[in-house]
């Protein structure tokens, strides 16, 4: 991740938390007075952002604040397992709790709902990946959490890479017109990806020499033969509805890269909880 962007993200969480100050801990507590917590998993997970992320918002928050043991991205951890040990003003520690605690449980959800994709496609030479249905704002966090759990990353912008979907076509008139003109206005360093969902759409790619094939929402059947139509002539993706219980008869069918919205849009939070160090 981009350190500047990174801070900048984290700054801006903080001033939305804290707005005008801490009406509750400003008064009791004085910056002098100092504490410890721990951040701890209260069920298993694979965890992504404790040094990365959480340690950072509570260095923003006050430089003065020691994080130390933090996990390492892609672990899998245990209930009851120290995740982060922060120590400092108490006033700060308890101002940058909930940011870090947020972030913190939302990318490992990302990372461990990946971790299982992965783990159901191990068997297959295929690549599970994101999309870019992401949380606005939170794209660049929520990828580098796919990572972590052992995913990889498709585009990260539009500007990233040609993907020529369904309502492009709708509105040039055709596929082979559409993948013409982008030929002739893009960069010749620049793969073409085109969104088919008929072997019809699957064998114009081919005879446009497409670089990538997705096959969207396709049964499996129709999608073996897609499969079958392409060989070696381009990169095959397959998309749309995936999941845990479909991803392994889907990569079963040889294509190359799954692509999965619902790493970034339906992972569910991680419990994890900070608790105070009796001193």
């Amino acid at each position: 991740m981009d350190k500047v962007s990174l801070q900048s993200m984290l700054r801006s969480f903080l001033r939305e938390d804290i707005a005008h100050g801490d009406l509750t801990s400003e008064p009791l507590f004085s910056s002098e007075t100092m504490g410890s917590a721990d951040l701890v998993a209260r069920e298993s997970f694979v965890i992504a952002g404790a040094e990365a992320v959480a340690a950072e918002v509570f260095r923003l928050q006050n430089p003065e604040i020691s994080c130390m043991g933090a996990v390492k991205d892609g672990t899998m951890v245990s209930v009851g397992t120290c995740l982060l040990t922060v120590s400092g003003p108490v006033v700060d520690l308890l101002k940058a709790e909930r940011v870090a605690l947020n972030l913190l449980q939302h990318l490992s959800g990302i990372a461990t709902l990946t971790s299982r994709f992965v783990e159901k496609t191990k068997l297959y030479p295929v690549r599970i990946t994101d999309t870019r249905k992401t949380t606005p704002g939170l794209r660049m966090l929520e990828k580098y959490a796919v990572r972590a759990g052992g995913g990889y990353n498709h585009r990260f912008n539009l500007s990233d890479g040609v993907l020529i979907k369904d309502n492009h076509i709708a509105a040039c008139g055709s596929l082979t017109g559409a993948v013409e003109t982008l030929r002739e206005k893009v960069p010749h360093t620049i793969k073409i990806e085109v969104e088919t969902d008929t072997l019809d759409q699957v064998r114009e790619c081919l005879d446009c020499g497409v670089d990538i094939i997705m096959l969207d929402n396709m049964d499996i059947e129709t999608m073996k033969q897609a499969v079958a139509m392409v060989g070696d002539k381009a990169l095959v993706e397959a998309s749309g509805g995936v999941t845990l219980e479909t991803v392994a008869t889907i990569a079963a069918t040889g294509v190359h890269i799954i692509s999965v919205g619902a790493l970034t849009h339906s992972a569910p939070s991680c419990d994890i909880g900070m608790d105070w160090k009796v001193c």
